[in-house]
C-alpha cells in the first residue's frame, strides 16, 4: 500500500507553517511588535506539534525498514500516520518501528536544542510542550517497547491494529 499524498502534504505544511511561525515570532519580538506574544503561542504549539510529526514518521520508517505492515492514516485529521499490524509482524519489526520514532526524537531534540533559544518565548514555549511530549514518550511508549523486548506479545488498540480490523 504506497502512503497516502495527502499524509505528506499535510506534514509538510505543518512543519513549513511552524517553521514560519518560529521565524516570525523571532522577527516580532525582536521589533517589538504588539503581535510577539500571539505569534510565540503560535510558534510555541506548532513546533511540537511538526515535532510529534516528526516522530511518528520515524516510527514509519522503522516499521518500513524492518518490511513491517501498516495501514496508513485514511482520513487527514487523524492522530497516528498509520496502524501496526500486530497481526502480520513480529516482535523484530514492532521493536524497529518504536525505535524509529525515538531516533527521530532524540535527533529532534538536539536539533531544538541547538536552534531555539530562551530569549525568545515562543522558543521557551516550544522546548516546554516539547519537553512534555518527551514525557509522553517515557511514560507510554517506552515501557510498552520495552516489555515488549523482555518478551511480552505486541499491544493491541490506539495505534495498533490485528488484521484486518
Amino acid at each position: 500500500m504506497r502512503l497516502p499524498r495527502r499524509l505528506i502534504v499535510r506534514d509538510l505544511g505543518v512543519i513549513a507553517l511552524a517553521l514560519g511561525a518560529w521565524r516570525g515570532s523571532h522577527v516580532l519580538h525582536d521589533a517589538g511588535s504588539a503581535y510577539a506574544w500571539p505569534a510565540a503561542l503560535a510558534a510555541g504549539l506548532l513546533i511540537p506539534l511538526a515535532g510529534f510529526l516528526v516522530h511518528e514518521w520515524g516510527h514509519l520508517a522503522g516499521a518500513r525498514a524492518s518490511g513491517a505492515r501498516v495501514a496508513y492514516a485514511e482520513r487527514i485529521c487523524s492522530v497516528f500516520l498509520f496502524r501496526f499490524d500486530v497481526a502480520r509482524n513480529d516482535r523484530r519489526q514492532f521493536l524497529a518501528m518504536s525505535n524509529g520514532g525515538f531516533a527521530a526524537s532524540l535527533l529532534l531534540l538536539a536539533l531544538l536544542g541547538s536552534r531555539l533559544s530562551m530569549r525568545y518565548p515562543g522558543d521557551v514555549i516550544a522546548l516546554g510542550f516539547a519537553a512534555l511530549g518527551v514525557l509522553a514518550t517515557l511514560v507510554l511508549e517506552v515501557p510498552v517497547a520495552w516489555r515488549v523486548w523482555r518478551g511480552a506479545a505486541l499491544p493491541t488498540g490506539a495505534a495498533f491494529v490485528s488484521g484486518r480490523d
